[in-house]
């Protein structure tokens, strides 16, 4: 029998930013592969900035990412799956749909998929001691705030709308500039293998969810998973989708 044994990564390089367009900021966590690896959007307002999930949450977020630090944040979960809200509880409050919030509130390992998916094939590194998977536990934020289809989140200079995209999970949420035509859309699109078959995924939502972001003007989509992407990308990859489904 092959034994693999996975190196252990440093907490000073956990995490990496990359400045985009439109002061959008991503961070992720580079020792998680790729189909794991969630995206952390940042956003930078004028009266406060937006940080859309958390992360893994083994290695602690906001003193390890100067940028998280600096000023008032709205915290949002677009779904609440382990590798989008590990570090949610370093915020003082977290917004996320309705649908998802007593989710949040008790993030157990199997409501969170954590149990189904934590584990060495995840990492090319894993986190610092004394990180282990059979002690992963991610803490519920201090206070859970409901979101709910066509809320807006204001910044101050810029506005996103809230659209409620079930069908992943039944709580996924999109965000939606229309000044800059830009959509955060967590797992409900990115440019990858997604995710369909979770215990509370649902194949008719996700296909509704799918034609109403079809049916927007999108020029740039941050998804959950792997590098942004364009709007015509955008509808190329749901009219796949709903061919291959016959939905």
């Amino acid at each position: 029998m092959t034994h693999f044994h996975v190196s252990r990564g440093e907490a000073r390089n956990w995490y990496r930013t990359r400045h985009l367009a439109d002061g959008i900021t991503l961070i992720d966590e580079p020792a998680i592969k790729p189909f794991y690896r969630c995206n952390i959007w940042h956003v930078r307002g004028r009266e406060r900035d937006l940080v859309v999930d958390f992360g893994l949450g083994a290695v602690p977020l906001r003193q390890s990412v100067a940028l998280l630090a600096e000023r008032e944040v709205l915290a949002v979960a677009s779904h609440t799956h382990f590798d989008h809200i590990g570090a949610a509880h370093e915020f003082d409050s977290c917004l996320v749909h309705r649908d998802e919030a007593d989710i949040l509130r008790q993030p157990d390992n199997k409501r969170t998929l954590a149990s189904q998916f934590l584990d060495d094939s995840m990492f090319d590194a894993l986190p610092p001691e004394p990180y282990s998977h059979s002690g992963y536990h991610i803490p519920a934020p201090p206070e859970v705030r409901m979101l709910e289809d066509g809320d807006i989140l204001d910044l101050g200079d810029r506005r996103f709308s809230v659209i409620h995209t079930p069908g992943h999970s039944p709580g996924g949420i999109t965000l939606w500039e229309s000044e800059t035509a830009t959509l955060i859309s967590g797992d409900i699109i990115y440019d990858g293998e997604l995710i369909e078959d979770a215990y509370h995924s649902n194949l008719q939502d996700y296909a509704a969810s799918l034609r109403r972001l079809n049916a927007l003007p999108v020029r740039t989509v941050h998804g959950g998973h792997f590098p942004s992407f364009s709007g015509q990308r955008l509808h190329e990859l749901i009219d796949h989708w709903l061919r291959a489904h016959q939905l």
